[in-house]
């Protein structure tokens, strides 16, 4: 079967002991670009190799067009391939096109008129057209210059080249081919703000379709024009039409609505509880004092009693229905969880206490002057007072990582560091270690927190970490878990001085949004320093910048 949709239906796929798609169907037509968002784990991966053919289903229906490209993590090529034949796999289909046209135009010059020609020749130039052929080879140049690649010798090998650097080519290669359906995983890893907009611009430009994988918020709302989010629901999958924004804003006003429906659900219940207890009292008082009265009236309170017990019998019914069958409270955002207040402020005090009654402007929580690395990093000057909220920018090696380290205390430098008296201080660092790695996860929050607060703030309340992970032991953790669970035990008790390094990489779309208000709301820590590249977070971001350049 011939086609230029992409059809699945009812895809089911199990790993090991875990069912990750579940019935999932998708359509995507030409001109249709679907972003795949949903928590770790939630199958966007899955999927996408099913689509691509490179994993079957275990029952469940693909139909895809011939002229499919996948950009997944292992880069298709040998590893002694050069950039070079890359490029001419990438240009092959284009330069064929060239190739029969130019031999087809030379047939029809001297037969014009015939048919099964003219069609070949018709069947050939669409497809030129769509791959946009004439202009591959100069395309080609232009998408390894703004992927970054422009310099690299065309005789490197593909095993020379970085994580990165292979990532661009493999995203490059299909840039330059132009297939009819495009599928992608993470497209903007490794790329810079410049590289990640020349992407976004290329794919809106494409005439087929594209499903494409992501957490990149910036991205997805500068692409997609609907949305599947994965996360587990009632009904499946679901399918949002519009980009990011748009599907913020339909998230929002589900919210909403599960929270009213959720409080009225709870008020009829209220209602029903106090009906019930009520008339059956009364039922009971009713019934005693019928005893001791005259036949003729007692018959006429019986069929009023008999009313009453009817009515008490359908509330409870209604009651055990509603009670069953309830809508459940919408889970709690990701919020910090300060500890209770116990001191005022002074220098005996608990440090918190002077995070929650010193404005911004008061006396610094930690101050740097003259600060320098040789070669990683140069501060003349940075105060941080409670309150603050400071976001670090620069290109890779700027030193942003550097000094997060610094204020973290874990890094010396030449200058002068000055902390306030029993500062605390947290960092998130884009590579956690755990020294227990043989303890479970939930084994590790509640040595971390002490017993009783991982009992105040549970774990799984804060849906950071999944709850078939919880007994997990750490080391067998992806990167990605790691900096959940220690971004966790941040949240669940944060210091006054929180450093976060790339906190919403391994956050879903979701997660992310959360931290980010989370961040800005009062009941945080005290100051927040982050470094990101997020370019969705640093154009939405309110507090004060720090941009640092190379050194």
């Amino acid at each position: 079967m011939v086609t230029d949709t992409l059809l699945a239906r009812e895809l089911v796929r199990t790993l090991g002991t875990r069912r990750v798609l579940d019935g999932v169907s998708l359509t995507a037509a030409p001109g249709q670009r679907i972003g795949l968002i949903g928590e770790n784990g939630a199958g966007k991966s899955t999927l996408l190799r099913l689509l691509a053919g490179t994993d079957e289903p275990d029952s469940g229906t693909v139909v895809r067009p011939a002229d499919l490209g996948f950009l997944h993590q292992e880069l298709p090529y040998a590893a002694d391939a050069t950039i070079a034949a890359v490029l001419d796999d990438a240009l092959r289909e284009a330069r064929t096109d060239l190739a029969e046209l130019d031999r087809l135009s030379g047939e029809l010059a001297a037969n014009p008129s015939d048919a099964a020609l003219l069609e070949a020749y018709g069947a050939r130039l669409d497809q030129a057209q769509l791959h946009d052929s004439w202009d591959a080879d100069r395309r080609a140049g232009i998408v390894l210059d703004r992927l970054g690649l422009g310099d690299v010798p065309h005789a490197r090998a593909v095993a020379s080249l970085s994580g990165g650097q292979r990532g661009r080519l493999a995203l490059a290669a299909l840039l330059i081919r132009r297939p009819a359906a495009l599928l992608l995983d993470e497209p903007t890893n490794h790329l810079d703000d410049d590289a990640a907009t020349f992407v976004e611009e290329q794919l809106r430009g494409m005439t087929g379709l594209v499903v494409v994988a992501s957490h990149d918020r910036a991205f997805l709302d500068a692409v997609c024009t609907d949305l599947i989010d994965l996360d587990p629901a009632l009904d499946g999958p679901v399918r949002y039409g519009g980009a990011y924004g748009a599907y913020l804003a339909e998230k929002r006003a589900e919210r909403e609505r599960w929270e009213r429906r959720h409080a009225e659900e709870q008020e009829e219940l209220d209602e029903l509880r106090r009906s019930v207890a009520v008339t059956a009292r009364n039922v009971a008082l009713d019934g005693l004092r019928r005893d001791n009265e005259k036949m003729g009236y007692g018959h006429r309170a019986g069929r009023v009693q008999q009313q009453i017990s009817r009515r008490v019998r359908n509330a409870a019914r209604r009651l055990a229905e509603l009670e069953r069958e309830q809508v459940p409270a919408p889970p709690p955002p990701l919020r910090f969880h300060p500890r209770p207040l116990t001191a005022t402020g002074g220098d005996d005090g608990d440090p918190r206490s002077l995070t929650a009654t010193t404005g911004e402007g008061g006396e610094p929580l930690l101050s740097l002057r003259d600060v320098r690395i040789p070669g990683r990093l140069s501060i003349a000057r940075l105060d941080l007072a409670p309150g603050t909220r400071l976001l670090v920018t620069g290109p890779n090696g700027a030193g942003k990582s550097t000094l997060l380290s610094v204020l973290a205390g874990r890094l010396q430098p030449g200058g002068e560091v000055h902390r306030r008296p029993g500062l605390t201080t947290g960092l998130l660092t884009q590579d956690t270690v755990f020294t227990e790695p043989d303890r479970t996860v939930r084994e590790t929050y509640e040595a971390a927190l002490g017993p009783e607060r991982a009992e105040t703030v549970p774990l799984r309340s804060l849906g950071l970490i999944a709850p078939r992970d919880l007994n997990l032991r750490v080391g067998e953790l992806s990167v990605g878990q790691r900096r959940r669970l220690a971004l966790a035990l941040l949240v669940a008790d944060p210091p006054e001085l929180l450093l976060l390094d790339e906190p919403t990489n391994h956050l879903s779309p979701r997660l992310a949004d959360e931290l980010e208000e989370a961040l800005g709301a009062g009941g945080g820590p005290g100051a927040v320093v982050i470094a990101s590249h997020d370019r969705w977070l640093r154009d939405r971001w309110h507090g004060s910048r720090l941009r640092l350049a190379h050194r």
